[in-house]
C-alpha cells in the first residue's frame, strides 16, 4: 500500500497527538521530526520511535519527505509554510493558518505556483461527531437548516497552560485560538460565509498567570478576548458565534446547534472528534443519535492522512482540510474584528467548497 512519508517541524505540546496518531494512518509514515532546540527533537523521536531528529534545515532537505505538518507557533506558520513549499514539499498547518490574511494569500500562491497541497487543521470535523450530524442534515432530520448558534466561552489559557503569553498577543485571543474549530465545522455543515459582523473587547487590559511554571507572573493583553459575532451563509443560514475568554464563572450554553425547519441538531464540541449528538423534532425532548461514522476518539493528523489519500489517489476532493477552507475561516475570524472596529458588515472576499461528506465506512 502506497505511503506518504512525514516530518514534522515543531516539538511542543502538540506534537505528541500527532506523532502516537500518524503511524496507525494507513496512508502515512512518521519520518522525523524537527525544532529549534534540536534536544527537544531528539527527545520527541526517542520518546515515538521517529527514525529521524533534524534541524529544521535538515527536514527540508530531505528528499524522501512528501509531507510537512508546521506545528510551530501561530507566528511563525506562514515562515515555515512557505519555506515547506519552497522546499518542494506538500505542508499542512496547526490552526489558524497565518497570522494575517496577506499571509495566508500568499501560503496559498506559492503553493498553486509549487502545484503543492496545503493543509490545515482543524481536522475534528471528519471526526465521527460531526460527520454524523452532517449525514443528519443531509438525509433530512431537520429540514432546511435557517439558523445556528455556537459558544467556546471560558475564562483563559492563563489558567491551565504552561506558557499562555502568546494567547494574549496580536493573532491571539479566543478567536484565533478556538474560532477555527467552531467556524470550520459551521462551514462544513452550512457551507460557505457570505458576510459577518460583530463586537469585539478586552475586558481585562492584564492577566495573571496562574499556572505553575510561570505562577504571578502578567501578561498585557493586545488582543480582543470576547467576541460576538453574526454569520450570514451563502445558503441562507444565520448563525451567531461568541467566543470569549472572559468568561469567569462558567456557562451551560451548548457548543453548536442548528435549527432546521423541521428540528434543531446539538453538535458536539467541535474540539474533539466524537461526543454525543442529539436531535429534537416536534414536540419531542432531545434524543442522542448514535454516531455513524468512525473517528470518534482524539484522531489529530485525520486531516494529514486524507491529504495524502487525496495525493494517492488523485481524487482533489479527497484532500477536505484543505486550504482554500482554512483561508476562508480566516478571513472570518479578521472579519469580526474588522466588523466591530468599523462598525459595519465585513463581506466575505474568499470562498470555498464545502467539504465532502465522508462515507461511514472510510479508513485513512
Amino acid at each position: 500500500m502506497s505511503k506518504k512519508k512525514v516530518g514534522i517541524i515543531g516539538c511542543g505540546n502538540i506534537s505528541a497527538a500527532y506523532m502516537k496518531n500518524i503511524p496507525n494512518f494507513e496512508h502515512l509514515e512518521l519520518l522525523a521530526c524537527a525544532d529549534i532546540d534540536v534536544d527537544r527533537a531528539k527527545a520527541r523521536a526517542e520518546e515515538f520511535s521517529i527514525p529521524h531528529a533534524y534541524t529544521v534545515q535538515e527536514l527540508l532537505n530531505d528528499p524522501n519527505i512528501d509531507i510537512v505538518i508546521n506545528l510551530t507557533i501561530p507566528a511563525a506558520h506562514a515562515e515555515v509554510c512557505i519555506q515547506v513549499l519552497e522546499a518542494g514539499k506538500h505542508v499542512y498547518v496547526e490552526k489558524p493558518l497565518a497570522v494575517t490574511r496577506e499571509e495566508g494569500l500568499q501560503i496559498l500562491e506559492v503553493a498553486r505556483r509549487k502545484g503543492l497541497l496545503v493543509g490545515s487543521a482543524p481536522d475534528t470535523f471528519l471526526g465521527g461527531g460531526i460527520q454524523t450530524c452532517l449525514k443528519l442534515i443531509n438525509d433530512g432530520w431537520i429540514g432546511t437548516p435557517i439558523a445556528a448558534t455556537a459558544f467556546m466561552m471560558g475564562k483563559g489559557h492563563e489558567h491551565w497552560h504552561p506558557d499562555p503569553e502568546f494567547y494574549y498577543a496580536k493573532g491571539g485571543g479566543p478567536m484565533f485560538d478556538m474560532g477555527p474549530y467552531y467556524l470550520t465545522a459551521l462551514v462544513a455543515l452550512l457551507g460557505p460565509i457570505r458576510r459577518v459582523t460583530g463586537s469585539a473587547t478586552a475586558s481585562f487590559p492584564e492577566r495573571t498567570i496562574s499556572s505553575e511554571k510561570k505562577r504571578g507572573q502578567k501578561i498585557t493583553v493586545d488582543t480582543p478576548t470576547h467576541i460576538a459575532g453574526v454569520l450570514d451563509f451563502h445558503s441562507g443560514a444565520i448563525a451567531t458565534l461568541v467566543t470569549s475568554f472572559d468568561i469567569m464563572g462558567g456557562t451551560q450554553l451548548p457548543n453548536i446547534e442548528i435549527y432546521g425547519s423541521q428540528g434543531s441538531l446539538r453538535v458536539p464540541d467541535p474540539n474533539t472528534f466524537g461526543g454525543q449528538v442529539l436531535i429534537r423534532r416536534g414536540g419531542s425532548d432531545w434524543e442522542p443519535i448514535p454516531l455513524s461514522h468512525g473517528y470518534k476518539e482524539n484522531h489529530r493528523g485525520l486531516g494529514v492522512a486524507a491529504m495524502a489519500e487525496a495525493l494517492i489517489s488523485g481524487q482533489s476532493d479527497a484532500h477536505r482540510a484543505n486550504g482554500e477552507l482554512a483561508y476562508h475561516v480566516l478571513e472570518a475570524m479578521h472579519g469580526f474584528h474588522d466588523a466591530s472596529d468599523s462598525g459595519k458588515h465585513y463581506v466575505m472576499q474568499s470562498s470555498c467548497e464545502k467539504p465532502a461528506p465522508l462515507s461511514p465506512d472510510t479508513v485513512l
